[in-house]
């Protein structure tokens, strides 16, 4: 049997080969298509049981095979099933495209919606039913048909684009080796980076180190290097990936270019100005003006703080380094001397205490405190041996989900940390089909025995991803269309795992998840302050750069004309002479490795991750009236918030939990920039 095709239990990696893909992905499009015939035959009653749950049940099994192959795409790239998942890709977006233009369909759930059945329904039927209403008529649906064709053509188009995005940037990644031989260029940089750079030159039968642009190998150069040429030549390649400045077949350059045009043009199609409008649609946001003033009001609060730690840092590093122009290469660096003088700690020291067995104790023991779960080691078929996999249960041992945690980079891996969901709760023929989901993240891997360590930033990262897995995995949505994070607004999505990250700060969760490396003591409470003391160190600097890809992201597709004379890069800019205090070199390309918008989902949407940072923070703030570890405020956040998926709108589940609206003032506070408000 096809193991793709096996949907009895967990994913069966071990059996899996690209030439399984192909056949699998066909069976059930042909299956659903037949169905599809079926369920838009006039005597097939528009009702919940005869036409909705017969959907979810294919959808889910689609969906299902083809989030395998596409995990798989992520974390184990190889020629053959980079190719496998390019032939099917099309295949899969040309059924989701007809089916969203399928008038018969649509018809059907409208027919739905206006019998009386719809009220009997429960909230979350009605919600799933609500959503394809508003989804048939962003797919096109109302559409005459020549227009239909031209839709279904760009759809096609913009995923093969956004896949080949993805594909030449880790190409150009992994393209850059550089090699050095001479031990005296490579001062400051910490000995396990150097260990795992040597380990890495060995495999290649190099003497010497070997340096990459995967974030284990290149983020601590650029921190701890001494060598000025060394940060700004690997700084060079790395801001130049997939650009006009390396292989042709690799730039992305005139990929960016035919994807803004063919957004603008679908969007054009369904009766919007612009892809922003559409965008928004789905989302909490109503406008890319109000999205717009949100990111300018915040720039105007941030802005007196982040030129204040630009001046500093610039001060700084004339005086004490010797740097008369601070040049981008040299701000990681810079800031941590800075950070060093400043607070009397390093990153590398505080790295010491976090090696991954101690953390991982600790975010499960956070976990289990407010949320009353405990999570146990399993068996399971993995894609690689480093991947580890574990069970959640409730208080009285029953099965609530799983995950798969795959922690370290590699070379198949593209960058970067996600989740991703593997099985979706439901019921299926009366019984709960247990959700589980994919966890992965790029930290180094062990080196020379030693259990891997991970910097305070990878600790942070890590619950952010496991907030992610806790609303997929603690839903008790029984409908798969608004199970977990199915359905959820996109600009509310990122509440559950930017809220997870605060634990991270808190006292009575660090002094239970940390362990020296080497002497087996706690995080000493003294360094704890020193990091408290240094929690806001450059926020300002952070929040504006955060600022400049959201105002870059909505502007490129609000009011950007893609056939006028100014480029994406000249736009950028342009913001960055409104909002930013740090103007990277001409050189730099940083839209040809943007793949949150290009390649991963958040065009038009890259604001939701400071939209819900509002979110986040104030909920949190809950949490800090009433003890942060308290499993009262525990439950009501898991029943109001992580329970109900995308059953109900997000502004409804954080009214129900927190008792009002969303305010600005927790996320200032946690920024340190109460006073901002007076500026």
């Amino acid at each position: 049997m096809n193991p793709l095709l096996d949907f009895s239990g967990l994913p069966r990696f071990a059996a899996i080969r690209p030439e399984h893909v192909t056949p699998a992905v066909d069976a059930l499009l042909e299956q659903n298509r037949a169905l599809i015939a079926r369920l838009t035959a006039p005597d097939t009653p528009a009702t919940w049981d005869s036409f909705v749950q017969p959907m979810e049940d294919a959808h889910e099994r689609l969906n299902r095979a083809w989030g395998i192959v596409g995990h798989l795409h992520s974390v184990l790239d190889s020629p053959a099933l980079r190719e496998a998942y390019n032939t099917n890709q099309p295949k899969i977006v040309e059924y989701y495209t007809e089916l969203g233009q399928n008038l018969a369909l649509f018809e059907k759930y409208k027919a739905l919606k206006a019998s009386p059945e719809y009220e009997r329904l429960d909230r979350a039927q009605r919600k799933i039913i609500d959503n394809e209403i508003r989804d048939f008529r962003l797919s096109g649906a109302e559409l005459p048909e020549d227009k239909k064709k031209r839709f279904a053509e760009i759809s096609a188009r913009l995923a093969q684009l956004s896949t080949r995005f993805s594909e030449n940037l880790l190409d150009a990644t992994n393209a850059y080796a550089l090699y050095i031989e001479d031990e005296a260029e490579l001062v400051g940089i910490p000995a396990d980076v150097l260990q795992a750079a040597r380990e890495e030159a060995q495999k290649d039968g190099k003497p010497g180190w070997k340096f990459t642009l995967r974030a284990p190998s290149y983020i601590p150069v650029m921190q701890y290097a001494d060598n000025r040429a060394l940060r700004e030549q690997l700084y060079r390649a790395y801001v130049t990936r997939a650009s006009e400045f390396g292989k042709p077949e690799l730039d992305n350059t005139p990929i960016i270019d035919e994807i803004l045009k063919l957004r603008r043009e679908a969007a054009r199609l369904l009766g919007y100005d612009n892809h922003a409008e559409v965008s928004l649609v789905a989302k909490m946001a109503e406008s890319p003006k109000q999205v717009l003033d949100f990111l300018n009001d915040l720039a105007a609060k941030a802005l007196p703080f982040a030129r204040r730690d630009w001046a500093e840092l610039k001060q700084f590093a004339k005086d004490e380094l010797g740097l008369e122009d601070l040049q981008a290469w040299d701000v990681a660096y810079a800031s941590e001397k800075l950070r060093v003088r400043r607070y009397a700690f390093s990153e590398q020291e505080v790295k010491q205490y976090f090696p991954e067995h101690k953390v991982l104790e600790g975010l499960f023991r956070v976990v289990s405190t407010i949320y009353g779960l405990r999570i146990r080691e399993a068996q399971a078929e993995t894609w690689d041996p480093t991947v580890r996999f574990f069970r959640i249960e409730d208080g009285e041992g029953r099965h609530v989900g799983s995950f798969y945690l795959d922690l370290y980079a590699r070379e198949t891996k593209r960058g970067g940390a996600w989740m991703d969901d593997a099985i979706t709760r439901r019921v299926v023929n009366g019984r709960v089909q247990v959700p589980v989901a994919y966890l992965v993240c790029n930290f180094s891997a062990p080196v020379g025995g030693k259990p891997a360590l991970f910097t305070h930033d990878e600790v942070l990262t890590l619950f952010h991803e496991f907030g992610h897995g806790l609303h997929h995995l603690l839903t008790q949505v029984e409908h798969y269309g608004v199970s977990g994070i199915h359905g959820v607004e996109w600009d509310a999505v990122e509440l559950p795992s930017q809220f997870m990250e605060n634990f991270c700060w808190e006292w009575d969760v660090l002094r239970h998840m940390t362990e020296h490396c080497e002497t087996g003591e706690p995080l000493p409470r003294a360094l704890y302050d020193k990091m408290i003391a240094a929690k806001n160190f450059q926020a300002g600097m952070q929040m504006v750069r955060q600022l400049e890809f959201s105002l870059f992201d909505m502007h490129l597709h609000y009011d950007f004309d893609p056939e006028g004379s100014k480029t994406p890069l000249e736009l950028l800019d342009e913001i960055r002479q409104r909002v930013a205090v740090l103007i990277p070199p001409p050189y730099t390309r940083f839209p040809q490795s943007f793949s949150h918008i290009f390649a991963g989902g958040y065009s038009a949407g890259y604001y939701s991750y400071k939209w819900a940072e509002v979110l986040s923070a104030d909920a949190y703030s809950l949490f800090e009236e009433n003890g942060v570890l308290d499993p009262a405020t525990g439950a009501k956040f898991r029943q109001e918030i992580l329970a109900v998926g995308g059953s109900r709108s997000a502004l409804e589940s954080f009214v129900a939990f927190r008792g009002r609206e969303p305010r600005v003032d927790a996320l200032l506070r946690h920024n340190g920039m109460v006073e901002a408000e007076t500026v």
